[in-house]
């Protein structure tokens, strides 16, 4: 098979889909693969590292996407990139198509089959390729929230931790999940009040059991929900339903009356958010202000951070890649249900009931047997 790894073009997106030890065992599987000249020469890795790996290097996205059988991604095509996909390709990476019914138009029209990281879903339930990212965004909202709070970027001016004689901060975080856990360490690290709220009483109790410090644990109602955010310095918003467009959780009559200068990181961005009237937004402009109120959106959070990032999704996500390389689509998918389950699109139609009831469009659930 021949798999294509084409340069990150989203604003600031530095992470790319295969490092060179990835290549090297593609290649040594007797596949071919294109690297688009420069797609890791933000984490370092030069395009010398990928011919040493076996890669091949190509000069433009439209070499690797007009030939490659397989096209490896981390985020969603842009659309410039939407004409590039062809009929019969596999599309591998974070796709979000429930908060984007154009890219899945185009997906569905280029007839691609689109495979969603963020719904490969395991019998347990987990998310194994959301989860790795969710935990770098996790730990990274508080490190932003944190710097937002400052004074000269028009935050409150509070210190999370605070310093003896004068109180913490208040962290709230909506959603108990991998995001929430990862934003509680750290925030509990720094010193901070931290409440975190969740609608499944079981995962408050476990997270009851592994973090300690100043923490409390409420059921997530509206109730709860406003006082908890009325009451913070800044909110960590981390709800999720898989595949599903995310729920609004903070309304915009609550975000009005937060106090002035607090803020609030939606990490749900890429589900649409869950706070009422946010919009993505890119490190070029991270921030929107509402009433006074720091609301940052970025849609691709874990990329400030590429190094580690890309490492930790490139662990998660290449045994999935050689597996379809190595099987072809059908035996991979019958053979692995996790990966079944993250087929969204399928040879123009729209395999995915929770996007499809996102976008209220009609889907068809895949049938393995035609694949």
């Amino acid at each position: 098979m021949i798999v294509g790894v084409p340069k990150e073009i989203k604003s600031h997106e530095y992470r790319v889909a295969v490092v060179p030890s990835g290549v090297r065992s593609l290649v040594a599987d007797g596949h071919d693969v294109l690297v688009e000249q420069s797609a890791g020469v933000g984490l370092g890795i030069s395009d010398l590292d990928y011919l040493a790996a076996g890669a091949r290097i190509v000069s433009s996205a439209a070499e690797v996407f007009a030939a490659a059988d397989l096209i490896v991604k981390v985020k969603e095509p842009l659309p410039s990139e939407y004409l590039l996909l062809r009929e019969g390709q596999i599309l591998f990476t974070y796709l979000h198509l429930a908060a984007a019914p154009e890219l899945t138009k185009a997906l569905l029209e280029r007839k691609v089959t689109g495979i969603a990281y963020e719904t490969v879903q395991l019998p347990n339930g987990s998310l194994p390729l959301l989860t790795p990212m969710s935990e770098v965004a996790g730990r990274l909202s508080i490190q932003f929230g944190a710097h937002w709070l400052q004074k000269e970027n028009r935050g409150a001016g509070v210190l999370l931790g605070g310093v003896p004689g004068t109180p913490p901060g208040n962290v709230a975080i909506l959603g108990g999940g991998t995001v929430g856990a990862n934003a509680a360490k750290v925030a509990l690290g720094m010193g901070a009040n931290v409440t975190i709220l969740d609608i499944n009483l079981e995962r408050l109790r476990h997270l009851s059991d592994i973090l300690e410090g100043r923490i409390t644990l409420l059921a997530s109602n509206e109730v709860n929900v406003e006082n908890a955010v009325l009451a913070a310095d800044l909110v960590v918003c981390g709800t999720l339903i898989p595949g599903a467009r995310a729920k609004k959780i903070v309304s915009r009559s609550v975000l009005g009356r937060m106090r002035p200068g607090s803020v609030v990181v939606d990490v749900a961005i890429d589900q649409g958010g869950c706070v009422e009237g946010a919009t993505p937004t890119s490190f070029d402009q991270p921030v929107t202000f509402v009433d006074d109120v720091v609301l940052f959106s970025v849609a691709n959070m874990p990329a400030s951070v590429a190094n580690t990032s890309t490492f930790a999704l490139t662990n998660a996500t290449f045994p999935y890649v050689s597996r379809l390389a190595n099987m072809g689509l059908r035996d991979a998918a019958k053979t692995d249900p996790a990966l079944a389950r993250g087929v969204n699109v399928f040879q123009g139609t729209l395999a995915s009931k929770p996007v499809a009831d996102s976008l209220a469009w009609a889907y068809r659930e895949l049938d393995l047997s035609v694949l």
